[in-house]
């Protein structure tokens, strides 16, 4: 009875601490499936959804990401065509003015709606002027105080160009950009190269993007016109008269209006005078002549 009685006990136990080691020996874990975002149609593949104008953009911006030239997107609850026309053209401005990729990286966006049954099924096509290579090279940046390291790892690695995302600008963002890339062409040597060209994307005021094209084209001969030559326009024509051809007022007057000026002295000959005979310039006979003489 007491070896009975002691088995029980030891059974109890053990089934105590086999608890407690449980408890302890719990481990959360995680897997990794592919990423389903709310923006796209769970039933249809590689279609997109909106119910708003911020939707819409969210749906574009994810296909600048993707680089997707085409897609398809759903809009619901909208009332008219006319209403999804306008939301389609304000997003679409907006991806590409007022954002820093749209700015970076889009060309174009057309768009192309048509009614379905409860819902509007939008035909979109985007055209980029940087490829998807150059959209992967973007690199992030919290602040301007990071550009010089990466300017500097760029040239190391013999890149010709660099993009930048920027999280924060600031009031003094341009002078650091100028004052990183001044002072890394002087360690360099490169202060008598080409200069690097800088655009930033949407704007200078607060950009979200910074471009650096380390290596531009030198500028051809004659690109840009020498003194004394005439200012082409785009359709070839001077925009500051021909070459060689002085305007009116510059180096000479115009000829007063009247008759022509006198070599001499420029001003207009008089008309003679009237009531003369006789051939121009004659004088006119006398008292003497006229009757005879007196004796």
């Amino acid at each position: 009875m007491s070896r009975t009685s002691g088995a029980l006990a030891a059974l109890a136990l053990a089934l105590c601490l086999l608890t407690g080691c449980s408890a302890l020996l719990e481990r959360t874990y995680s897997t990794a499936e592919p990423h389903s975002s709310k923006f796209w149609e769970s039933e249809a593949a590689g279609t997109l959804r909106a119910e708003n104008h911020q939707d819409v953009v969210n749906d574009l911006l994810l296909l600048v990401g993707q680089h997707r030239e085409t897609a398809t997107l759903r809009l619901y609850d909208f009332k008219s065509e006319l209403a999804v026309t306008d939301t389609l053209e304000e997003a679409a401005a907006e991806v590409q003015q007022e954002t820093p990729m749209g700015a970076y990286a889009v060309e174009y966006i057309t768009t192309s709606s048509h009614p379905q049954r409860g819902y509007y099924e939008v035909a979109v096509r985007i055209g980029y002027r940087r490829t998807l290579e150059q959209l992967q090279a973007v690199v992030n940046a919290t602040s301007p105080e990071a550009l010089y390291s990466l300017l500097a790892a760029a040239l190391d690695d013999g890149k010709t160009e660099l993009a930048v995302r920027m999280g924060y600008w600031g009031a003094d963002g341009g002078t650091r950009v100028e004052d990183a890339m001044r002072q890394l062409r002087e360690e360099r040597e490169l202060t008598e190269t080409v200069p690097w060209v800088v655009n930033y994307y949407p704007g200078g005021e607060n950009p979200g993007l910074v471009e650096f094209l380390l290596d531009p084209p030198e500028p051809e001969e004659g690109e840009f016109p020498e003194e004394g030559e005439p200012v082409l326009g785009e359709d070839g024509e001077a925009l500051s008269g021909e070459a060689g051809e002085e305007p009116p007022g510059e180096g000479g007057e115009a000829p007063p209006e009247g008759g022509e000026p006198d070599s001499a002295s420029g001003e207009p000959e008089e008309p003679p005078e009237e009531g003369g005979e006789g051939e121009e310039g004659a004088e006119p006979a006398g008292p003497e002549e006229e009757g005879g003489g007196k004796n």
